[in-house]
C-alpha cells in the first residue's frame, strides 16, 4: 500500500487521492475553503498550500522538495512523498491567505447568522494574524434577494465559487456566475434567472461564510444553542439523510446529512422546508370522542374506553372479518407493526391496508445524480412489509375503500391513521366510512378526523423514532428530536396502550429498538443507524450563578 509522510506521519492511502483527501480522511485538519467533495476542483483559494517533497524519477528517485508551494486540493498524493503543512513557509501563506480574504470582508460576526459555524471565523482565529494592517476603505455590496429561499450578502463573500459550481455541476441549471474583475468581482445571478430550483438550498450549506443566507432560517436563533438529531427524510420516498436541528422543544431547520450511498451531500427544497407543519396552530393536540353527534375534548382514558367498547363490540356482534386497519404509510414500520398486531389480536380475520400514496409527476434526476422523489411519503414500502409480519392478504388503499364501500361488506368498525402534511381523505373514503365505527389517529383536522367516534392525536416523525424504508428498499432508523406537543402521542405509544385497554398486553412504553427486536428478520439485520457522530449537542458551556 502506497505511504506519504503528513508531517512526520506516516500514513496509508488507496487509489489516487490528493493530499488533502488523504489528510481529511486521517482526520488531520488542513484549512480549506474553495475545495468541496462533492464539486470539482479549481484551487483558487490557495489556503491549502503546503510544503510537499516527492521522489523524482528524473534523479533515481531521491526525495526532492518542490521548488513552491503546491494546492493540496488539486496535487495527488504519491508514495514516498514527504508534506509540510505546517513549515513556515506554509504557515506564512495561511496568514498571508486570511489577511487578503479579510480586506474587504465587513466586521459583522454578531449580526451574521453563519456565526459559530464559520469557516473564515474559526481559520482567522487558528490561521490568521491577531491585527489587521489595512487602513482603507472597504468595498461595500448591497444584499440581495437572489430566490424564493436564498439571501445574498455580496460583501461578505470570498469567492470560492462553490455555489457557481453548484449550479452548474450538480442542478445543471447555472443560475449563478462570477461577475467583475479583481477587487470588483463578485457572485449574482444572471438577469431575470433567480435561484428557483429544486435543490437551491444547498448553497447555504456549502457556502463556507455569511454570503449565502436561508431566508427561512434568518435572525431566528444562533447556531451554537441548537441540537442536532439525526433523522431520515419524513415528506418524500428518497430517504435522504438529514440532520433536525432544534432547542427547547422546537424544530428551527433541516440540514442533509452526508451518506453517499443516498443522497450523496444534498437534499431537496421540499425536504429542508416541507416540516413546518409539525408547529401548524392547527395541530391536533387533544383526543376526542363522538357525543351525541358532536365531537367532544375527553381524556386519553376515556378515548381509550370507547375505542375498546366500540372494536370488542363490533366482533362480539359480527364475528371476525369485522374490523379494519388502514395504516399511513407516513409513520413508522414499527408502528404499523404494532397496529397490525393489535388488528389481528382482536379479530383474526381483520382486513389490513396501506393508506394512500401521494405522488406528484416524475422522479427527477439532475445532473449531479440527485434525484427527487415523485412518491411524497416515507415509507409506503416499510408499512406494508411491516403489516405483512403480521399476516398475509395486505391491500391497496384503493382496494380497501372498494371493500369498504360494498353493501355486502362486514367491516363494521375501521382503525385509520393519518400523519400527511396536508389534505389526503377522498369522498370514496369518506362514504366506505359511513355507518362504521371510526377510529382515527391523525396530526391535522380533516374529514375522517371531524366525522371519527374516536380521535387520538398523534405525533410527527420528528417527534419519534422508527424506521423507514426508502423507494430502494433501504431501511434506516431514526431518533426522536423534540418532545411530542402537548397531550399526542406516538401511534407506537397509541398502538400499545389500546392493547393493554383491550386486554392484549400489559402495558408499555414505546420502544423502536425494541419492536424491531420483535419483529426480527430484516428489521434487525439489514436497518442502516445514524453514525455516533451524527448527533450533535451545542457546545455553549452554561455556569449555574
Amino acid at each position: 500500500m502506497p505511504t506519504l509522510t503528513l508531517n512526520g506521519q506516516s500514513v496509508d492511502f488507496e487509489g489516487r487521492p490528493t493530499i488533502l483527501q488523504v489528510a481529511l480522511d486521517q482526520g488531520v485538519e488542513l484549512p480549506h475553503y474553495c475545495y468541496h467533495e462533492g464539486l470539482s476542483i479549481v484551487a483558487s483559494c490557495r489556503i491549502c498550500l503546503a510544503e510537499v517533497a516527492a521522489p523524482n524519477p528524473r534523479n533515481e528517485n531521491k526525495v526532492e522538495l518542490m521548488p513552491k508551494l503546491v494546492p493540496t486540493c488539486q496535487t495527488p498524493a504519491s508514495d514516498g512523498m514527504v508534506v509540510y503543512t505546517k513549515s513556515p513557509k506554509a504557515i506564512a501563506n495561511q496568514k498571508a491567505v486570511m489577511e487578503f480574504l479579510l480586506i474587504n470582508h465587513p466586521l459583522d460576526c454578531p449580526v451574521c447568522d453563519q456565526a459559530g459555524e464559520c469557516h473564515l471565523q474559526d481559520y482567522s482565529y487558528q490561521y490568521g494574524r491577531a491585527q489587521s494592517r489595512f487602513e482603507e476603505d472597504k468595498i461595500k455590496n448591497a444584499t440581495k434577494d437572489i430566490g424564493p429561499h436564498v439571501k445574498l450578502y455580496a460583501d461578505r463573500c470570498i469567492m470560492c465559487s462553490r455555489c457557481v459550481r453548484f449550479t452548474r455541476e450538480v442542478t445543471g441549471t447555472g443560475e449563478i456566475g462570477v461577475f467583475g474583475r479583481g477587487s470588483a468581482e463578485e457572485i449574482d445571478i444572471f438577469p431575470g434567472k433567480p435561484l428557483d430550483n429544486e435543490l437551491s438550498g444547498n448553497v447555504v450549506d456549502i457556502c463556507p461564510v455569511g454570503a449565502l443566507l436561508d431566508k427561512d432560517f434568518l435572525f431566528t436563533q444562533r447556531v451554537w444553542f441548537l441540537k442536532q438529531t439525526p433523522s431520515i427524510d419524513g415528506l418524500t420516498a428518497s430517504g435522504d439523510n438529514i440532520g433536525i436541528h432544534h432547542n427547547q422543544g422546537r424544530v428551527y431547520r433541516v440540514k442533509p446529512r452526508r451518506n453517499l450511498d443516498v443522497n450523496q451531500w444534498w437534499i431537496s427544497d421540499e425536504i429542508r422546508y416541507g416540516w413546518q407543519f409539525v408547529h401548524s396552530e392547527a395541530r391536533l393536540h387533544e383526543p376526542k370522542r363522538m357525543q351525541l353527534g358532536t365531537p367532544e375534548t375527553t381524556t386519553w382514558q376515556n378515548a381509550y374506553d370507547q375505542a375498546r367498547d366500540g372494536l370488542k363490540q363490533a366482533v362480539k356482534d359480527n364475528g371476525d372479518g369485522v374490523i379494519a386497519l388502514v395504516a399511513s404509510p407516513m409513520h413508522a414500520c414499527e408502528e404499523a407493526y404494532l397496529l397490525g398486531k393489535l388488528a389481528r389480536g382482536l379479530d383474526a380475520k381483520a382486513l389490513l391496508a396501506v393508506g394512500p400514496i401521494p405522488t406528484e409527476g416524475q422522479d427527477k434526476t439532475f445532473p449531479g445524480r440527485y434525484t427527487v422523489r415523485a412518491e411524497k411519503c416515507p415509507n409506503a414500502r416499510g408499512v406494508r412489509r411491516a403489516l405483512e409480519h403480521v399476516g398475509d392478504g395486505v391491500l391497496a388503499f384503493d382496494d380497501c375503500v372498494a371493500t369498504l364501500a360494498q353493501k355486502s361488506s362486514k367491516i363494521k368498525a375501521v382503525i385509520i391513521t393519518g400523519n400527511y402534511p396536508s389534505a389526503w381523505t377522498t369522498k370514496d373514503l369518506a362514504a366506505g366510512l359511513r355507518n362504521k365505527f371510526v377510529i382515527a389517529i391523525d396530526t391535522l383536522p380533516n374529514d375522517v378526523t371531524a366525522r371519527a367516534d374516536v380521535l387520538l392525536p398523534a405525533a410527527t416523525w420528528v417527534e419519534k423514532a422508527g424506521t423507514f424504508e426508502n423507494a430502494d428498499g433501504r431501511l434506516q432508523s431514526f431518533e426522536q428530536a423534540i418532545p411530542p406537543i402537548e397531550f399526542t402521542r406516538a401511534e407506537g405509544q397509541i398502538a400499545l396502550d389500546l392493547a393493554a385497554a383491550c386486554g392484549l398486553a400489559h402495558g408499555q412504553t414505546y420502544n423502536a429498538a425494541s419492536v424491531r427486536d420483535d419483529m426480527g428478520g430484516p428489521f434487525t439485520t439489514d436497518v442502516h443507524h445514524p453514525d455516533q457522530h451524527d448527533v450533535r449537542t451545542p457546545d455553549m458551556q452554561y455556569v449555574e450563578l
